[in-house]
């Protein structure tokens, strides 16, 4: 049962909600998946903001699911509490970190999941699962409660099987989230990164064209701001795991390695760079999206791993999402056919801050073209 951290099957008619165990819900430990967090982890006093919002409305918590150790990493894979399987095929990754939170949704174990999004934390595994997902705007959605990586870049968002179910975990998460009447005159910039499989690209576009016309352009520093987000997770994250070293045994491999990394980056003396990157490319995107409804490019540069153990997975897997957290920019996240192959790719469209329900109805009719 590598889906759930706990099954909890509230009764009642409400929609199932699936929660990320980084979050907290009332009388249960919050464990980020971590033997040595779970090991001192008392019973929560009360639900975060998120999940309070969430009930207030209806929603009834079926479980917290399982995620990478401490959300740090984008894979999925955790040697502790085993490795959420990835419905459309068993032989590759899940996604991460809120790994459980795509599987539960995908299987149809919950109707709509929240997750964390540091680095592409929700749309990695939607990408992976072939569902939707939304990073918010930062700051957008209350964090109280959550168990932090990064705070200046962590998000809490939904995820669901379709556009709907996102929408769901919107108004689930923010009473009232209506998505704005789709308008035709809008239009998608198509962002060009190096890197990408060409078939990929190739599904992207097409999906996009058959929605609305679409403007290739570039952006300067996005290959930058992905090593920007690296340095600021590394800046912020020893502060709240970084003691966590002094028990090795109770972490993995990986994940000791990682933090150990992150603190020789932290004193690197590299994050004024970082933050200057943070101001560089969102003045870039922002300038697109002055002339644009969105900014579309592919969620994964590949066709989701097989599980590895190796660093180099997970800047696969991060290589096109963790900019938008440094540049604090929602993207919805949805999955595109790829002819030739039993598994979708995603497309990641990229809005204006605080732009969510723009987004939403974007995807929503990308949705109904891609179906017709």
């Amino acid at each position: 049962m590598t889906t759930w951290i706990i099954r909890t099957d509230e009764a009642g008619d409400g929609p199932r909600l699936a929660v990320k165990d980084a979050i907290d819900v009332a009388g249960l430990p919050t464990t980020a998946g971590c033997r040595a967090v779970a090991e001192r982890a008392e019973p929560a006093a009360a639900d975060a903001p998120v999940v309070a919002s969430a009930r207030a409305q209806g929603a009834r918590v079926v479980g917290k699911t399982n995620l990478n150790e401490l959300c740090a990493a984008a894979d999925g894979v955790n040697p502790w509490t085993g490795t959420p399987v990835n419905p459309l095929d068993p032989s590759r990754v899940p996604g991460g970190s809120s790994s459980g939170s795509a599987v539960a949704v995908a299987t149809g174990e919950a109707d709509v999941a929240f997750g964390t999004d540091t680095s592409g934390s929700i749309r990695i595994p939607a990408a992976c699962c072939g569902i939707a997902g939304l990073k918010t705007t930062n700051g957008r959605i209350p964090l109280d409660g959550v168990y932090p990586l990064s705070p200046t870049l962590d998000v809490v968002g939904p995820l669901g099987r379709d556009v709907a179910a996102v929408v769901l975990g919107m108004r689930l998460l923010e009473p009232g989230f209506t998505p704005a009447p789709y308008d035709p005159s809008w239009t998608i910039a198509r962002l060009r990164v190096d890197g990408v499989d060409p078939a990929i690209d190739a599904a992207v576009d097409d999906a996009l064209r058959r929605l609305c016309p679409v403007t290739d352009v570039t952006a300067e520093h996005y290959a930058d701001a992905a090593t920007a987000n690296g340095v600021i997770i590394s800046d912020e994250a020893p502060r709240q795991n970084g003691h966590l070293l002094a028990e090795p045994d109770k972490l993995s491999g990986r994940i000791a390695r990682r933090l150990q990394h992150m603190i020789d980056v932290s004193e690197a003396g590299m994050l004024d760079w970082a933050l200057g990157v943070r101001k560089v490319i969102r003045a870039e995107l922002d300038a697109i999206l002055a002339r644009h409804t969105a900014i579309a490019l592919p969620v994964l540069t590949c066709l989701p791993p097989e599980p590895d153990e190796a660093d180099e997975s997970d800047l696969v897997l991060t290589a096109l999402v963790g900019q938008i957290n440094v540049a604090g920019l929602p993207a919805f996240a949805l999955p595109v056919p790829m002819p030739g192959s039993h598994l979708p790719t995603s497309v990641q469209l990229i809005g204006r801050a605080g732009a969510e329900e723009h987004l939403c109805a974007l995807a929503a009719r990308l949705e109904d073209t891609l179906a017709n």
